[in-house]
């Protein structure tokens, strides 16, 4: 792990620009232009190589290049910079007047399916340095899981203390890291996942053994780890599930929508859940009550059952994904995106921590 280019702190959050740049620090000098250990597929000299041998080619690149490149799973417009924000109440779920607290970051095209743990700390996975790490409430680091091959998001299954990950870098695949470490799937249609084209991006577990995940499309690898790909008209992002499991949520651009779960896992009944006010949906988790919290442009938008828009808890910076930790499970957790560098200007390929206070409760039985 490169010490170098980790900066911890833990202060809190004001309520102006001013004052909130006071409290993030800036980067180290040099930490904006380390170089990177690894990097995901389509960045690779070999992917071409690769993709050439698919029986089923994947899409052309666009001129953006592929879908999270430099920057998480995440969104890839710049960060805005650090930005004022007023939390109003939303009931049951958060205080109005509440403040997030700067926790920490890293240079590097870091972070994505942040997963909260129940001592507190937090699991985040690292594309730079191929590593999970453990961030605890002091602010400090460790590594959990080294060697992922540019891992991405990470998830906890319910039952049968599974944690898996997506793997980005070539020869893309997601691989059980908890009980036992082993790769879950790697491949789709008789192809390299890499085939599919673009990035594996976001995961949720389920309670039987399998995960559905977030390439472009939606996907199921069940306990076995075969693909099955099911949506259509889908841009999506970020997936999470209902606590009863029977409904899966995918982060659609503009919307959010959702599908009926079958006893083998297979998805139906495709349909609009929710609109969202800020618009890129991105990463997602779920409370105790079964509310949904999507990160958008604007924040993190709060949804009802019913997919009733609740409200938005603004940000500091933007965000790429949301989770619940903390011992009791009412501290909300974001991965931001943006720094400052040493001498003042803003840098893209940071990923920062910051937490608030919450009144409402997260999920306790799947932590993802």
């Amino acid at each position: 792990m490169r010490t170098t280019r980790i900066l911890t702190v833990a202060l809190a959050a004001a309520g102006s620009a001013v004052l909130l740049a006071q409290s993030e620090p800036r980067l180290p000098a040099g930490a904006e232009t380390t170089p990177a250990l690894s990097v995901q597929a389509p960045l690779d000299p070999g992917y071409a190589i690769l993709t050439a041998t698919c029986k089923n080619a994947p899409p052309a690149r666009g001129g953006r290049g592929p879908a999270g490149a430099r920057g998480g799973g995440g969104r890839a417009a710049a960060p805005a910079g650090v930005r004022d924000y007023n939390v109003t109440e939303i009931p049951g779920v958060i205080k109005a007047g509440t403040k997030w607290t700067y926790v920490w970051q890293q240079a590097g095209n870091n972070g994505d399916g942040i997963v909260g743990l129940a001592d507190g700390s937090l699991l985040l996975a690292q594309n730079d340095s191929s590593a999970v790490l453990r961030l605890t409430t002091d602010g400090k680091t460790t590594v959990a899981y080294p060697n992922t091959r540019t891992g991405g998001a990470l998830s906890l299954s319910a039952k049968g203390g599974r944690t898996f990950i997506v793997e980005r870098g070539l020869h893309q695949r997601i691989e059980q890291l908890t009980p036992t470490r082993r790769v879950h799937a790697d491949s789709y249609n008789g192809d390299p996942i890499d085939c599919i084209g673009g990035v594996l991006n976001d995961i949720v577990a389920d309670s039987k053994g399998g995960v559905y995940f977030t390439m472009g499309g939606l996907f199921y690898a069940d306990k076995d780890g075969k693909i099955t790909r099911y949506g259509e008209n889908l841009g999506t992002n970020g997936v999470t599930m209902s606590m009863d499991e029977k409904t899966v949520y995918v982060t659609n651009g503009q919307t959010v929508a959702a599908f009926d779960v079958q006893a083998d896992g297979a998805l139906t009944n495709q349909r609009e859940f929710a609109k969202l006010t800020g618009g890129g949906g991105d990463g997602s988790t779920i409370d105790g009550m079964g509310r949904l919290y999507v990160t958008t442009n604007a924040g993190v938008e709060v949804l009802a059952k019913d997919g009733k828009n609740l409200g938005v808890i603004p940000t500091p910076r933007g965000v790429i994904t949301t989770a619940f930790g903390g011992k009791d499970r009412k501290t909300l957790f974001i991965l931001a995106r943006g720094g400052t560098s040493a001498s003042g200007e803003e840098v893209a390929n940071v990923a920062q921590v910051w937490t608030i206070p919450t009144v409402a409760v997260g999920y306790k039985g799947r932590l993802k």
